[in-house]
């Protein structure tokens, strides 16, 4: 199938930042991410539903498993120093480090949809443990503006999640 150059360099305008944020906070290397990134969107041009659907997330799962497979590639390559019984250890805990990395990367998005009333509310009561008095107070608003903010933070934030394709 040719390239469309048009499609590819949407999908990279749109996504392109977001994704080099993430496969950067993972690889550690600018060059190494924007290569991550290129390779992924190239491959969900080429195999992603025609439906723009769930993109961003197919995308993020892309990236993930191109940084996996790296780093497993290198991962197979002689070491100077290895140690018994640790070989699949680094693995396991750098996929673990990813997934929640992905998670975070994916968690950050969402929220910065929301509105900025919605999202102090959300982030002081929810993430910052404060009660809605404590937040009603360092916000300056009612505890019932508080009260407010988060039910509707809450269900802008799910749909938000949708958005992105997190399933529940």
């Amino acid at each position: 199938m040719p390239m469309d150059e048009d499609a590819v360099a949407a999908i990279y305008r749109d996504h392109g930042a977001a994704l080099r944020r993430f496969a950067r906070s993972a690889v550690g290397s600018d060059e190494q991410a924007e290569d991550i990134v290129q390779e992924a969107i190239i491959r969900v041009w080429r195999h992603a539903p025609d439906a723009p659907v769930g993109l961003r997330a197919y995308l993020y799962r892309t990236v993930r498993n191109l940084i996996v497979d790296q780093h497993r590639q290198r991962a197979r390559r002689p070491r100077t120093v290895t140690f018994a019984g640790t070989e699949g250890f680094d693995a396991a805990v750098d996929a673990e480090r990813i997934d929640e990395l992905l998670d975070r990367v994916v968690m950050e998005e969402a929220l910065m949809r929301l509105t900025h009333e919605h999202r102090q509310a959300l982030v002081a009561v929810h993430y910052r443990r404060l009660s809605v008095a404590e937040a009603a107070a360092e916000l300056g608003v009612p505890a019932g503006t508080i009260k407010s903010r988060c039910f509707y933070a809450l269900k802008a934030l799910r749909a938000a999640l949708d958005e992105l394709g997190v399933e529940r």
